[in-house]
C-alpha cells in the first residue's frame, strides 16, 4: 500500500524513542519508514486540515508525559484536534499515550496508578465485542502484547466499545463504533526486545518503584507477543483494502 501516515510524537528531543517509534510503526504497517511522517506535539498542534491531508493517523506512546499530569505542552489543542478526528472520523490508530489521550478528549478519566501499572508483556483477554470486532476478532480470546505505563483508563466514554482487558486494567483497546479508529492501551508496535530496550532505557523513571526484585520480575516478563504485530497492518487493510 502505497500511503501516507502522520504519526504525532510527545518525546523530548534527545528521546531516541523518537526515531526508533517511526521505524516500529512503519514495520508494523508494512511501510516504509518515509511514508511515516512524525509531528513533533512539543512543537505545537496540527491543524484538522494538515491531518486530513494524510491517509491516517496514528498516535504514539510518550517518555515524560501524562494524560493525567496534563503536563504535555498544548494539551488542551491535542485534545481538541482528536475530537475532530473523531468527529469527521479520519482514520486514526493511538497506542499508548494516544489511547490515553482518546479516551480523555471522548470524556473518560486516565488515572495515574503506578500500583496497577504493567511494565513488560501481559496476557490480556477479548471482551463479547472484542471477539466480534472486525479488527480484533483476527485475535485468540487471549493473547500476549507488550505494555509499558502508569496512567490508565478509570472510565471510559459512553458510546465507546471495550475490546480487550487485563487483570490489571480493565480497558485495553477501545473502538469508536462506525468509524475507522481504534485504540490500544498497548502497543502493537512493539516487538519483545523493542519494549525491553524501552524499558532499560526509562528504567530510572521505574526505580522509585521498584527494588532489584521487582527490576528482575519484570525482566523476566518480557515475551514475544506475535498475535498482536498484525493489527496495524489489519487496520489499513481494513481501512483502505489489501
Amino acid at each position: 500500500m502505497d500511503l501516507k501516515i502522520l504519526l504525532l510524537q510527545a518525546r523530548n528531543i534527545d528521546d531516541k524513542a523518537r526515531y526508533e517509534e517511526r521505524c516500529s510503526f512503519a514495520e508494523m504497517s508494512s511501510l516504509e519508514v518515509e511514508n511515516i511522517v512524525p509531528y513533533d506535539l512539543l512543537s505545537g498542534t496540527p491543524s484538522l486540515k494538515e491531518v486530513r491531508s494524510f491517509d491516517a493517523l496514528m498516535v504514539g506512546g510518550s517518555g515524560d508525559y501524562y494524560v493525567s499530569k496534563q503536563n504535555l505542552p498544548g494539551f488542551a489543542a491535542v485534545l481538541d484536534l482528536l475530537s475532530e478526528v473523531i468527529s469527521i472520523g479520519h482514520p486514526m490508530f493511538a497506542s499508548c499515550f494516544g489511547f490515553q489521550m482518546l479516551v480523555q478528549a471522548l470524556g473518560g478519566e486516565i488515572i495515574y496508578d503506578p500500583d496497577k501499572m504493567e511494565v513488560g508483556t501481559y496476557w490480556l483477554s477479548l471482551t463479547g465485542a472484542g471477539v466480534q470486532d472486525e479488527l480484533f476478532r483476527s485475535l485468540p480470546t487471549s493473547f500476549l502484547a507488550q505494555l509499558g505505563h502508569k496512567d490508565r483508563a478509570d472510565y471510559l466514554p459512553d458510546g465507546v466499545v471495550n475490546l480487550a482487558s487485563s487483570q490489571h486494567s480493565q480497558y485495553q483497546a477501545i473502538r469508536i463504533p462506525d468509524k475507522p479508529i481504534w485504540a490500544t492501551q498497548f502497543h502493537p508496535e512493539l516487538t519483545r526486545d523493542e519494549n525491553l530496550k524501552r524499558f532499560h532505557r526509562y528504567l530510572d523513571g521505574y526505580a522509585p518503584m521498584m527494588d532489584e526484585a521487582n527490576i528482575e520480575q519484570t525482566l523476566a516478563r518480557f515475551k514475544e507477543s506475535p498475535e498482536t504485530e498484525n493489527l496495524l497492518r489489519g487496520f489499513l487493510e481494513i481501512v483502505f483494502g489489501s
